[in-house]
């Protein structure tokens, strides 16, 4: 080695790049690549497995996971609970430890998450072809099983030689880094490419800052934006995860305390001001409140901040009715701004709203319009506290009351944390937000398995921050393997595992779309074939138990309350475990979701379901 380079394999000499990446923003410096997950194989343990043993905890430190999948999901939660400032890598081996990447890579993009994954690949020689678990393409010798990842990745590159890591790992620290570009990020690594020796250049090694921007907005489309707030008499903000990102929620707070205008929320952005803020009028779309879907029909400005509205937000092109509505939208990126026909404003989401502030100096919604969404606020108060509400604490409760119960326990450090069933529409309905962090709800891939995963990555992200994982039992059967991790590392992780036999969620949309409920009941086959029969005899409690939890079984109201208060202050992984009365607590929806419906169909069910269908779909409207 000369006093210029060093000697080291690939995958020796990417650990100890990663190891001095740092990202820096309003002159906080954090670790861009935190730590590493993963599981060995025979792709990646001679490799990078090697190449972490050696560097140590100190410069790369090592979590065992039990699920590729998983892992992607933990590093995401990791992500998500420091403002995507810093992240964390995933390493797998060769074959299906490589695909099982796909689904988180694809929640990590679609949500704007960063994560860097290192799958192992072929041998770029092909000195030995094919090999075991080698997918054998017959005319594109290149292709391997890992360039499933390529959709799903912001950035992605094959690694064939040692000295193209250089070029590539600078560009991959580049997307991470970027608030507008970042995702899930591919470095796939052939296995001899990653034992593979190189002189390095020392400069390589070096300490280096990425600086993530916060660009302000264009002179012409901030006065563009200001004449349309000026212009509306009945404005709604729509906040999105960006407000979070952008670590904005005091600059929307001093905004909306300024204006009068309202904020409703979608399932990223609940929180960005507290539930009780009077302004706050909770979930917009399909899963929002009744004072927010009333007001975005009325709204005349609808002002994106931050949201790439989904069709949950729009209610499928329903929600903004107004002939008139108009849209604003405050984006880092301008993929997102350009939404709906906007005005655009491209820029950091906290830049944007401090600069809005400024030119809106004096403005103010009028009072009959705050008086109006204020007694609307008021009254969906009422409707969440009779969800709440437990009349007979010795009573079976229903999923509204378990939320409720755990409303009543938490502090407001708290992390409650989902994605799939029947809880996302409760939780943006009902949830009453009292932090910044507190509502952690996966909605953009609505990935089941998410949640388990996601605390620990939370936990590692926020020592000492109780966090709730509330899953249902179909999203624990799909993923509760990193309980084992939980335990392994010492973290208590709270779950609240809601029991109510089979995809309720499912259940009443396929109920709604004339699908019946058919193949969403965990029950046994009756004599006509059907999965009509009794409910399985599945015990999840003692399952949790199994994998080295406590477990608290609650039947009634009560018992849950005590439960939930015993786990918040257990420093073990602690389970919660409650069968729901299946009776629906929860408010109806407000606004409508498009699933098309069969257009023939001979069942009564599906007939019906399509009409209500063809009603609703001429609602539909292009905002151009």
């Amino acid at each position: 080695m000369s006093a210029t380079t060093r000697r080291l394999t690939t995958a020796q000499a990417l650990v100890r790049f990663l190891s001095a990446q740092y990202t820096e923003r309003d002159g906080v410096r954090r670790r861009l690549i935190a730590g590493t997950w993963g599981i060995f194989g025979h792709g990646n343990v001679a490799g990078v497995g090697q190449a972490l043993l050696e560097a140590g905890e100190d410069v790369m430190p090592f979590h065992q996971g039990r699920n590729e999948q998983s892992m992607v999901h933990a590093a995401v939660g990791y992500a998500r609970q420091l403002n995507r400032l810093s992240a964390q890598a995933v390493t797998t081996s060769i074959g299906p430890g490589a695909t099982n990447l796909v689904t988180g890579a694809a929640l990590a993009t679609i949500n704007r998450l960063p994560v860097l994954l290192l799958p192992g690949d072929y041998f770029a020689t092909h000195s030995a072809d094919p090999l075991l678990q080698q997918l054998e393409h017959p005319v594109e010798a290149d292709v391997s099983v890992n360039d499933t990842l390529r959709p799903v990745s912001r950035y992605f590159d094959r690694i064939t030689r040692p000295e193209a890591l250089i070029p590539s790992a600078l560009q991959a620290m580049r997307v991470l880094a970027d608030p507008a570009e970042t995702g899930a990020v591919t470095l796939a690594l052939p296995q001899d490419v990653q034992a593979e020796a190189y002189d390095w250049p020392e400069e390589f090694f070096a300490e280096r800052v990425w600086y993530v921007r916060r660009p302000a907005p264009d002179p012409v489309e901030l006065t563009a934006a200001v004449e349309a707030i000026r212009s509306a008499e009945r404005p709604l903000i729509v906040a999105g995860g960006g407000v979070h990102h952008s670590e904005a929620e005091a600059a929307l707070k001093t905004f909306v305390d300024a204006t009068g205008i309202p904020v409703s929320s979608t399932q990223a952005g609940k929180g960005s001001l507290r539930h009780d803020h009077p302004a706050d009028l909770g979930g917009i779309g399909h899963t929002g409140t009744a004072v927010s879907d009333d007001l975005a029909r009325t709204a005349d400005l609808v002002i994106g901040v931050g949201t790439r509205y989904t069709d949950f937000t729009t209610a499928s092109g329903t929600l903004f009715r107004n002939p008139g509505v108009r849209f604003v939208n405050l984006n880092i990126t301008g993929f997102d701004a350009h939404k709906l026909a906007a005005r655009t404003l491209v820029c950091d989401a906290r830049s944007g709203l401090e600069r809005l502030l400024e030119e809106l100096a004096g403005h103010r919604v009028s009072e009959a319009y705050e008086a109006e969404y204020r007694a609307g606020k008021e009254r969906w108060d009422e409707v969440v506290e009779a969800a709440y509400r437990a009349d007979d604490e010795s009573a079976v409760p229903t999923q509204t009351q378990v939320l409720g119960a755990l409303d009543a326990a938490v502090g407001d450090e708290d992390v409650v944390i989902n994605a799939a069933g029947s809880l996302p529409g409760d939780l943006h309905k009902l949830w009453r937000s009292r932090s910044p962090r507190q509502y952690h709800l996966e909605y953009g891939y609505s990935c089941m398995g998410y949640e388990i995963p996601a605390g620990i990555g939370v936990q590692q992200a926020a020592p000492g921050t109780p966090v709730w994982a509330l899953v249902g039992d179909g999203t624990y059967l799909m993923m509760p393997t990193e309980i084992v991790t939980a335990v392994q590392e010492g973290l208590p992780l709270n779950i609240v595992l809601i029991q109510n036999h089979g995809y309720a969620s499912i259940g009443g949309l396929s109920e709604e779309t004339g699908g019946e409920r058919f193949g969403t009941a965990y029950r046994f086959r009756a004599a006509d074939g059907t999965f009509t029969g009794a409910p399985l005899p599945v015990d999840l409690a003692a399952n949790a138990a199994s994998l080295g939890m406590d477990v608290l079984r609650a039947k009634t109201v009560r018992e849950l309350r005590e439960a939930l208060v015993t786990a918040r202050a257990s420093d073990r992984p602690t389970c919660v475990y409650v069968e729901t009365d299946p009776a629906p607590t929860a408010p109806p929806a407000e606004a409508w979701w498009d699933v098309p419906v069969a257009e023939t169909a001979s069942r009564a069910a599906a007939v019906e379901a399509r009409e209500r269908y063809d009603r609703q779909v001429a609602g539909r409207r292009r905002h151009l």
